[in-house]
């Protein structure tokens, strides 16, 4: 997005949310989402298998804190939500890589993409929730939004059954996920390929959660999606490629 004022910001978002308007327009009732009468997005099969209710319920808050697979975790969560239909957002996030997010299986043409907000964050988002299914936003808390703020956007998701992840921490979210004893596979002895990042995935929270939950996972597996292993969490190295 192109940097300008606020008005122009904010205008952005409105326009993305038309346009996403128009083109739903065009798709047939059977082919649309029946998340939007649901009550659950669904996610990939590993992680729906850690979350209480199968997958995002609407009107929840989640958090996917500072640490190494927040990304990948991120994409997993919106690659099964937009494959169904879902519409999601994406804000704050400029470097955000595309390619990874299509091999991770997210429809770019149901993302909407605000890279910069700037002061404007506050009502883009509420724009967002207006209309997206999903809504991401990168480093809230650094961006300066208030517990108050948060408890804000968290009241907007409920009302209008949209699902609100933060991409760095969020005090007093419903659910938070996180990566934990990751290592890339593929590299030996200086040759090879990084293939596949193996990973313990870690849900706790409130909403049915009564204690931690966590799983091993290969996150991205080779292709880029998300993959389970099999326990115990000891598992078989990722293939290494000679090099030449």
């Amino acid at each position: 997005m192109p940097r300008g004022d606020a008005a122009s910001r904010l205008e952005l978002a409105r326009g993305l949310l038309r346009g996403m308007e128009d083109r739903a327009a065009g798709v047939r009732p059977q082919d649309a989402v029946a998340a939007s009468d649901d009550q659950v997005l669904p996610v990939a099969a590993p992680l729906a298998a850690l979350l209480p209710s199968g997958g995002l319920r609407r009107g929840s808050t989640v958090a996917l804190p500072d640490a190494v697979g927040a990304t990948s975790l991120m994409f997993a969560l919106l690659a099964e939500a937009s494959t169904g239909g879902a519409w999601a957002g994406v804000v704050g996030r400029p470097a955000l890589g595309l390619l990874a997010a299509v091999e991770a299986g997210v429809r770019l043409e149901r993302l909407a993409l605000v890279p910069e907000p700037g002061r404007d964050l506050l009502a883009v988002l509420v724009a967002l929730l207006d209309g997206m299914d999903v809504v991401v936003v990168a480093d809230a808390v650094r961006a300066g939004v208030r517990a108050a703020d948060r408890q804000r956007l968290a009241a907007r998701a409920r009302q209008r059954g949209a699902v609100l992840v933060s991409l760095g921490p969020w005090p007093g979210a419903d659910t938070e996920l996180s990566c934990t004893d990751a290592r890339w596979g593929g590299l030996g002895a200086g040759v090879g390929r990084l293939r596949a990042r193996r990973a313990r995935v870690l849900v706790r929270g409130r909403g049915g959660i009564a204690r931690a939950r966590s799983a091993g996972m290969l996150l991205p597996a080779s292709g880029g999606r998300v993959a389970p292993v099999a326990e115990p969490w000891e598992i078989r190295p990722v293939p290494i490629r000679a090099a030449g």
